[in-house]
């Protein structure tokens, strides 16, 4: 169970509007996509994404365009930022998938927006004993392996913005402690990965690397995410060196995928 992990669900939440706002999500963030697509991302008939997709459209947060649906008149302004994060999860998933046939391990692909992680990619294990899907979900970036590696990244000034005048509301986490905060995020600084045993969960351990464009400039974390009860110390090296060859191969097809 989340350990203060999440914001808090509603009391009485309505299925078709948290399908809905996470179709909202996508399209915003990663760019257009299918009924099909929709369907699959949500674990739902194509018939269902179909009905949820043409309610966007009529309330303007989507336009049909060719049988596609992109960010509409309401989501407008992020139809510009539709393409790093969706092509970076374009490029990671084959990646991902490899981890996970090598690993037997859930696989998540991870991007910060402000003080909070986004979980834009999540594959399974395949193990009957494993973690689920994070897909959609959002956590507090200091309690998530991604999340920690990218604060990580950040300036002085850079990260105390980030936490500048934040409140937490009711059920939700409070701000991190700075202090401890930037010593957690030197040290991984100097690893070069992260690692996080019961932060965002109990009885879960992920661990994680960076993901970086030509420029050196960190885009998303790759990271995996295990029973702490399976976790041994011992794994810690070959999980961190098969998690940089998946990084350095998400790193060479985003370069070679680059607009000129």
């Amino acid at each position: 169970m989340p350990d203060h992990a999440m914001k808090t669900p509603p009391p009485y939440a309505i299925a078709s509007v948290d399908h809905a706002l996470r179709l909202a999500t996508i399209l915003q963030i990663e760019g257009s996509l299918s009924v099909t697509e929709a369907a699959e991302r949500l674990g739902v008939a194509r018939s269902t994404a179909h009905r949820l997709l043409a309610m966007l459209v009529y309330r303007d947060f989507a336009a049909r365009e060719d049988r596609r649906y992109r960010a509409g008149p309401v989501l407008e302004l992020a139809a510009h930022s539709r393409s790093a994060v969706a092509r970076l999860r374009e490029a990671a998933l084959p990646h991902l998938r490899r981890l996970v046939d090598h690993l037997h391990e859930t696989v998540n692909l991870i991007v910060r927006t402000g003080a909070n992680a986004r979980f834009v990619a999540s594959l399974e294990g395949d193990q009957t004993l494993r973690l689920g899907s994070r897909e959609g979900m959002v956590f507090p970036a200091h309690r998530t392996t991604g999340g920690l590696l990218l604060l990580a990244e950040l300036s002085e000034e850079e990260l105390e913005a980030v936490y500048a005048g934040e409140e937490p509301e009711a059920g939700e986490d409070a701000p991190p402690d700075l202090e401890r905060l930037r010593a957690h995020l030197e040290q991984i600084r100097r690893c070069g990965y992260a690692v996080n045993q019961g932060l965002s969960e109990r009885g879960v351990t992920a661990v994680g690397v960076l993901v970086r464009d030509s420029r050196g400039t960190a885009l998303g974390s790759l990271a995996v995410a295990l029973p702490t009860v399976r976790y041994e110390p011992e794994q810690l090296p070959r999980l961190v060196a098969t998690l940089q060859h998946a990084a350095a191969g998400v790193e060479a097809d985003l370069a070679e995928d680059a607009p000129a």
